[in-house]
């Protein structure tokens, strides 16, 4: 590994913080540079993992050695997949970011800040209504979160009411520190919240508390995004890291923004399928953010969609043809790249890149894992087409009525029948309907619909909205499918107990 120091200068960033050798914080900018911004995605993920974030960073590499100055920009790994099922998020093999232990656990204290402002938030809520409860909260809508899987954490009892608790990747928290523009929007942003609701049922900001100072003093140094390198010794910027199967999945706004002000290609990516952070990523952060969103790389493998016809590759392969479909409603900028993995045969990787040919897209095959940047010349050099800027489409309108929204996402990228839900709910969107925001929809990553056992066709399928919330702060309607849950559970066999101390080095399973 460089000093984290050499890095920052290949990329002319003037404010620097370091944390230690390795690590170190940068500023933010006030608007998006010229920097051209590839978005990675996938198909549907399986247990296998497709490399998303392996193909990012290997691709930022590529780019690098053919002479193209970029930065990756990812999100934060929260602590709870890395206990939990998935493991660590830094890439693997020689496409990987630096240090790999630091940026898993603690890192530059991020995520310990977010949840910190959180629960402060609580704090407060509980001690005014303990002392006399001059704002009149009947009902409190802000629950605590912790970085962590706990299962127990789901339905908790306090003195006067039941609560639960959110994993910090899914709280508001987490979603407005990366969508707000910077320090003056976050200040707005947080003063927005809704926290409850007084006995005349209107609503109660955050505002109220008198908190914000304390809340932007917690939050400050974390709102600056993390330097980090590859294995290669380029950069990658590292900041937030909301879930896509329930937030909205993606990096920070502002390391976005800082990203493009200082390389000329940024590689970032969103998190789980098309169908989650990558369409979000679109819906979402580029309605009032303008930036040159160049291409969108979908990363595939032979065994994924194989996972998704039952063992048939010719079966599996319409989930490519589903999410290829899905972001041409909004871009048309695409390009598949199959992660090549040591037992796929060359039979199936050329059957994978002939259907994307009768699909009209171009597939090229990376092996990032094993050559790192050099194996991720190809598709480098076929992103490198894309010259036009491309215009972004939406499936709808923010002024539409809030069910043709959540209808119109069940249908174009669910491609499912319709949805339905109970009369409570149906209320709820109906008093939720003047809040003219973006939809984020909340549901299993491992299907295009809510139903995690459902891997092909959708169209006679209907979809159940169990929920809906507006954040008001993060200027989202969460819409919950299903038995989606907000604060996971580890499985019967966590990677925490993989974790080792060899010879004094901690080893995370990987």
């Amino acid at each position: 590994m460089e000093n984290i120091g050499l890095i920052k200068e290949k990329y002319d960033f003037t404010e620097f913080i370091p944390y230690g050798s390795f690590m170190g914080k940068v500023e933010t900018y006030s608007k998006f540079g010229k920097g051209k911004v590839i978005l990675v995605t996938a198909t549907t993920p399986t247990k296998y993992g497709e490399g998303k974030t392996t193909v990012a960073i290997g691709l930022s590499d590529a780019l690098n050695i053919i002479g193209k100055k970029a930065i990756a920009n990812l999100r934060e790994p929260s602590m709870g997949p890395v206990f939990g099922l998935k493991g660590g998020a830094t890439g693997g093999g020689k496409a990987k970011i630096l240090p790999e232990n630091e940026i898993n656990l603690h890192f530059t204290g991020d995520f310990h800040a977010i949840t910190t402002a959180n629960n402060l938030i609580c704090a407060v809520i509980d001690n005014e209504i303990y002392h006399d409860n001059k704002l009149d909260i009947q009902s409190v809508t802000f629950n605590r979160c912790m970085d962590m899987n706990d299962r127990a954490l789901r339905h908790i009892k306090l003195q006067d009411r039941e609560e639960s608790f959110n994993i910090t990747a899914a709280s508001e928290i987490m979603a407005i520190f990366c969508l707000a523009k910077d320090l003056d929007d976050l200040r707005k942003r947080l003063d927005d919240i809704i926290i409850g609701y007084n006995s005349r049922l209107n609503e109660i900001h955050l505002s109220a508390l008198g908190i914000t100072d304390a809340l932007i003093g917690i939050l400050s140094d974390a709102f600056k995004p993390n330097l980090v390198q590859t294995l290669e010794g380029n950069g990658a910027l590292v900041h937030g890291g909301p879930f896509a199967n329930i937030a909205h999945g993606c990096s920070s706004l502002v390391s976005l923004k800082s990203a493009t002000n200082v390389a000329g290609y940024v590689v970032t990516e969103a998190g789980f399928g098309a169908d989650a952070g990558a369409y979000k990523f679109m819906d979402i952060l580029t309605r009032d953010n303008k930036f040159d969103l160049t291409a969108i790389v979908l990363v595939t493998t032979v065994r994924s969609l194989k996972e998704f016809g039952d063992g048939s590759l010719e079966e599996g392969i319409q989930n490519l043809k589903t999410h290829v479909n899905n972001l041409r409603l909004m871009n048309n900028n695409i390009v598949v790249t199959v992660n090549k993995f040591e037992n796929d045969t060359d039979d199936d990787i050329k059957f994978i890149i002939d259907y994307a040919d009768s699909l009209g897209v171009k597939a090229v095959v990376n092996t990032v894992f094993k050559d790192g940047g050099l194996g991720a010349l190809d598709l480098a050099e076929e992103i490198l087409k894309f010259t036009d800027k491309n215009k972004i489409n939406y499936i709808y309108d923010l002024e539409d009525n809030l069910y043709s929204k959540i209808d119109s996402y069940v249908k174009n990228i669910c491609h499912a029948n319709g949805f339905n839900c109970s009369f409570e709910v149906m209320n709820k969107i109906n008093s939720l309907d003047k809040y003219k925001y973006p939809i984020c929809v909340a549901k299993t990553q491992y299907s295009l619909v809510d139903n995690k056992k459902i891997k092909g066709d959708t169209s006679d399928y209907s979809m159940t909205l169990t929920n809906i919330e507006v954040k008001n702060g993060a200027k989202l309607i969460v819409c919950y499918f299903g038995g989606i849950l907000t604060m996971p559970g580890l499985n019967d066999n966590p990677s925490v107990k993989e974790i080792k101390i060899v010879d004094g080095e901690l080893i995370l399973p990987r």
